[in-house]
């Protein structure tokens, strides 16, 4: 089965200070086949940099958007030095929101892509991981409202290839508690959508950091998506660290196993390409 981590970020992402070569050189080391790049874009909550910035390689405090010219750059040299080692893919995490998506539709057709992340990691500018989309809120509100969010943004935004952590609301939540039944209707349509157009989901192994119980999505999303006919599939380990990269991901390749698939996905130029599990 090939060893691949899908959803692996860099200094390039304003919460990590993990220069991308040693991203590439330590993939290389641990045995990764392949990797893809998907650092964040969080359009209404971050702005992008100016040329007149100043960038601090392994050291910025600042919180925006990728630098846009220096990933694509660096992500081309990379590739092209460490072509006989390791395949690099071209990403992004799209952090979306449905007023957002002007902004990320320039951003899409400004650059070639291989892979796009769709992750929901605010709802109107209200940020989960500071605590302000919850306030005021129930648990089931906040799911609620995170879901509709998804459904919205799925059923009107094309250009990306999975869904990303798909029950991430749940990490700023009750680690133990898995809502999905009181929410099974909303996520089935989201991910009817989602089989319909062709696009996938992703495994994040990210969850045994947070000390969630299960898997992001959970276990009993990933069967429902199963059952549907959902057959696109990633799996990454959300690395912003060196101790993060191709986490437990040989672990979440047997968990896809035993719950009844039979490939995991690469993409090249937005197009998934299927492998096979042994």
């Amino acid at each position: 089965m090939i060893f691949t981590d899908y959803h692996v970020h860099s200094d390039y992402s304003d919460d990590s200070w993990y220069l991308m070569e040693d991203v590439v050189k330590d993939a290389i080391n641990l045995g990764l086949a392949e990797i893809c790049f998907t650092d964040h874009v969080d359009y209404g909550v971050k702005e992008d940099w100016q040329a007149t910035d100043a960038y601090l390689v392994g050291a910025n405090k600042v919180v925006k958007n990728v630098y846009y010219d220096l990933y694509f750059t660096e992500l081309a040299r990379l590739k092209e030095t460490y072509s006989d080692q390791i395949k690099l893919k071209t990403g992004l995490e799209f952090g979306m929101q449905m007023h957002t998506i002007p902004q990320f539709t320039r951003l899409y057709h400004s650059h070639p892509f291989d892979f796009i992340l769709l992750s929901v990691h605010q709802v109107d500018d209200q940020e989960f991981w500071t605590g302000e989309f919850q306030k005021g809120r129930s648990q089931q509100e906040c799911y609620e409202r995170y879901y509709d969010e998804m459904y919205q943004l799925v059923t009107t935004y094309k250009e990306y290839s999975v869904l990303a952590h798909m029950d991430l609301i749940r990490r700023y939540l009750d680690n133990e508690k898995d809502a999905f039944e009181q929410t099974k209707e909303q996520i089935a349509a989201i991910l009817k959508v989602v089989i319909k157009d062709g696009k996938g989901i992703e495994l994040n192994t990210s969850s045994h950091r947070y000390g969630i119980n299960g898997y992001t999505p959970s276990i009993e999303i990933l069967k429902l998506y199963r059952d549907l006919g959902g057959s696109v599939l990633t799996i990454g380990s959300d690395s912003h660290k060196p101790e993060q990269l191709g986490f437990q991901i040989k672990e979440g390749q047997d968990l896809l196993r035993s719950l009844g698939f039979t490939e995991l996905c690469t993409f090249e130029q937005m197009q998934p390409i299927f492998h096979r599990f042994a």
